[in-house]
């Protein structure tokens, strides 16, 4: 069972892309919540449906159906609530893979409180930064020896902050969570009335963005979020209804909401969370083929590593489809992982900001290195700046449709506490994303890089995913990022900046090499001029590069 039908209006399957984008359309209730309507249904019509399959590296495995989600989460409503928390308030989730994540989030949507995942990555001034800036009232984390330590360090500079909850055992100053559920019985939980209800429009979820400069802004979700990941879900990762679905990502993601929860369980499949310490490929295929997941969504970067196994070794008969997002995928990669398992990788593209707005969907061609076309039930277009469609093979401006009802489902409804860059993003006719991409002659989207990114050269503009993707193909270069750096002759020249394989050793001949790898496959105005081995590359605390402060260390230069 699935309930699909319930939320897509004349749901059927779909094999041709044509007939998805004109046909497919989402039925919105009103009121709609998560929990109720999609959690606690399972748990009344099929108790005995698997959720969720838990697992570890210390070897603990948990097995969860609705009926246990639905309990549990019930009883950690009743918790929040007699620890203060009520409608609009505030509760920061800092769980990794824990599978409490799975009872407290859908917890908080049943009493209509506003939940903040947030990674474990997360340092002092981060956290005080973050709980300042939307007023925070919980913070619930694991213990993972050093995060509690910076939350203890950050509290006295968080004056919203009231409780501290573990979900790892007793500590100091801390409420233990597990103690204090085994003293609630989901029987007491009363589903909230009158004002306290949840509307479609009250906020739900809200996600600090990663982005490569500034500080990080307060991206809201409304309750209606979860249905925009039906898109994701269904007709990008193509999951199956009681299959066995894992996204690897931790929880304090937006990645975590496209494929961890929402959109997944709408489709009617379990969810496989390898709570891994520390990603390692053979460890990682090992239970890949010993649970026998059938869908699979991993970055590039993830793919890269994964091809170096021998995947004869395993049992991946039970894997059916795999996607891929955050970057562009490069040939190479694709290739080696088709060779080697006969599965096609679909990549798509979104932002915290959205659900999946562009992908590889049902009946089209997979074209490693782009992202496909856009989403079903969203206006995407590639825009020039005077507001025209850009023909083939011309780079412009990513934008989305939202004006005269057009706006897709999971796309923000603002940013917390920040009218201007409300009104910037959500006011017009159009919500730009802030990425440039180009169509090509079929009207696939080819990803060129955020707006800051684009490098122009004598004239030309050139794109820094084009060029890595080139360099990454090479068998010394584990990543590297692709920078413009000022130039007195041609404005800027394109330089690479390059992690190395650790059997390879920097130096001039590697430089030699690479440029010459390069010019086999690029045309000489996008050849890097420049070269510089690093040992690794800087990062926001989600993984992606700051290719702005690689800019900004050259511009001192």
């Amino acid at each position: 069972m699935n309930l699909l039908s319930t939320f897509i209006k004349d749901y059927r399957e779909y094999t041709d892309y044509e007939d998805m984008r004109k046909n497919f359309k989402l039925n919105i209730p009103e009121n709609f919540n998560f929990s109720y309507d999609v959690i606690d249904r399972y748990a009344d019509e099929v108790p005995d449906k698997r959720a969720l399959v838990w697992c570890n590296d210390e070897g603990e495995e948990h097995i969860f159906s609705f009926a246990d989600i639905s309990r549990d989460s019930k009883k950690a409503a009743v918790f929040l609530t007699k620890k203060g928390i009520k409608k609009g308030d505030v509760v920061m989730l800092i769980l990794r893979r824990r599978y409490e994540f799975w009872w407290i989030l859908p917890a908080l949507h049943r009493i209509g409180a506003i939940a903040v995942p947030a990674t474990n990555q997360l340092l002092k001034n981060d956290i005080v930064y973050r709980c300042n800036a939307a007023e925070v009232k919980m913070i619930i984390s694991l213990d993972d020896n050093r995060v509690m330590q910076e939350i203890d360090e950050a509290l006295p500079e968080c004056p919203s902050v009231k409780n501290r909850v573990s979900v790892s055992g007793p500590h100091d100053g801390w409420v233990d969570f597990h103690a204090e559920l085994k003293s609630i019985s989901a029987d007491e939980f009363e589903r909230p009335q009158g004002e306290a209800a949840t509307r479609n429009s009250d906020t739900m979820l809200m996600y600090f963005t990663s982005g490569t400069s500034g500080y990080p802004k307060m991206v809201m979700h409304d309750f209606t979020y979860p249905l925009g990941h039906i898109v994701t879900a269904k007709l990008w990762q193509n999951v199956i209804d009681d299959g066995l679905h894992i996204s690897v990502a931790e929880t304090g993601w937006a990645k975590a909401a496209w494929g961890k929860i929402y959109g997944q369980w709408i489709a009617g499949t379990a969810l496989f969370v390898y709570d891994m310490l520390a990603f390692t490929p053979d460890l990682f295929f090992k239970k890949i083929a010993h649970y026998k997941v059938t869908t699979f969504c991993t970055p590039p970067t993830a793919y890269r590593y994964l091809i170096r196994q021998d995947l004869s070794k395993y049992d991946l008969s039970n894997l059916k489809h795999c996607t891929t997002a955050g970057e562009a995928l490069n040939s190479e990669v694709f290739n080696k992982f088709y060779e080697k398992t006969g599965l096609k990788i679909h990549e798509g593209f979104g932002q915290s900001e959205s659900a999946v707005l562009a992908g590889t969907f049902p009946g089209m061609e997979v074209k490693p290195g782009s992202m496909g076309k856009a989403a079903p039930g969203c206006d995407l277009q590639i825009l020039r700046s005077d507001g025209k469609k850009c023909s083939a093979l011309e780079t412009g401006s990513m934008m989305v449709r939202i004006s005269d009802g057009a706006k897709p489902a999971g796309l923000l409804t603002g940013y917390y506490k920040n009218e201007e860059q409300t009104k910037a993003a959500l006011s017009g006719e159009w919500y730009d994303t802030g990425d440039t991409a180009y169509y090509d002659d079929d009207g696939y989207i080819w990803y060129v890089g955020r707006h800051d990114d684009l490098i122009k050269s004598t004239g030309f503009r050139i794109s820094p995913f084009e060029v890595e993707s080139v360099l990454q193909q090479h068998p010394a270069v584990l990543e590297c990022a692709v920078t413009g750096m000022r130039d007195q002759k041609r404005g800027q020249i394109v330089k690479a900046t390059v992690v190395l394989m650790k059997d390879y050793t920097p130096g001039k001949d590697m430089e030699v090499e690479l440029k010459t790898f390069a010019k086999e496959h690029l045309a000489l105005y996008k050849i890097p001029r420049v070269i510089e081995f690093v040992e690794e590359l800087p990062k926001t605390i989600s993984g992606k590069i700051r290719r702005v402060q690689i800019r900004e260390e050259d511009s001192k230069k």
